[in-house]
């Protein structure tokens, strides 16, 4: 029994019932959802492809993506932050954007390597009916998948997800 049909829509589109059919373009590892590869690749965990993270991905896309079908124009790009000893403030490492404290340098890195203070580099393909604004390829896909805009179904993001990956401009905007 689910609360609400969207709850029983994402039931229907879980790995319960649509598997695992969505592979990484390099390790070929399977996932459920186009969000799940992305994330992997964004994170940098594909262990064929070490190089590959959002920064990689957002250049690649945003140079074939032309016209910002998904990808927004930036003037500048700030790409990762790293810490250093200076942010020791004698109980914690300090993230200087948000005060957050940390007990080990390594714990600020991946608290300033995530999305968390990163800028909204995709849009939602439905400019006309949605203005979401996204940090992460997966974060979009997501909202695409959820089909709470209305612009494609989940299974039509599912099989697009390869040609995006893959840099097919017409892929991009999921014609």
């Amino acid at each position: 029994m689910f609360d609400n049909g969207n709850n029983l829509r994402m039931h229907l589109n879980s790995r319960t019932h649509r598997g695992a059919n969505v592979s990484c373009p390099f390790c070929q590892r399977a996932f459920t959802s186009a969000s799940g590869v992305s994330h992997h690749l964004e994170a940098g965990s594909c262990p064929n492809a070490r190089c590959v993270n959002r920064e990689s991905i957002f250049h690649t896309l945003r140079q074939r993506d032309r016209n910002g079908i998904i990808t927004n124009n930036l003037l500048e790009w700030h790409g990762e932050t790293w810490s250093t000893e200076n942010a020791w403030n004698g109980h914690t490492y300090q993230c200087y954007l948000c005060r957050r404290g940390f007990t080990a340098t390594g714990d600020l890195d991946r608290h300033l390597k995530s999305p968390a203070h990163m800028q909204e580099i995709y849009h939602c393909p439905n400019k006309v009916r949605c203005g979401s604004q996204f940090k992460t390829l997966a974060g979009m896909f997501n909202h695409l998948e959820s089909e709470s805009c209305g612009f494609i179904k989940f299974s039509g993001v599912q099989s697009n997800v390869g040609g995006i990956l893959a840099g097919n401009q017409r892929m991009i905007g999921f014609s």
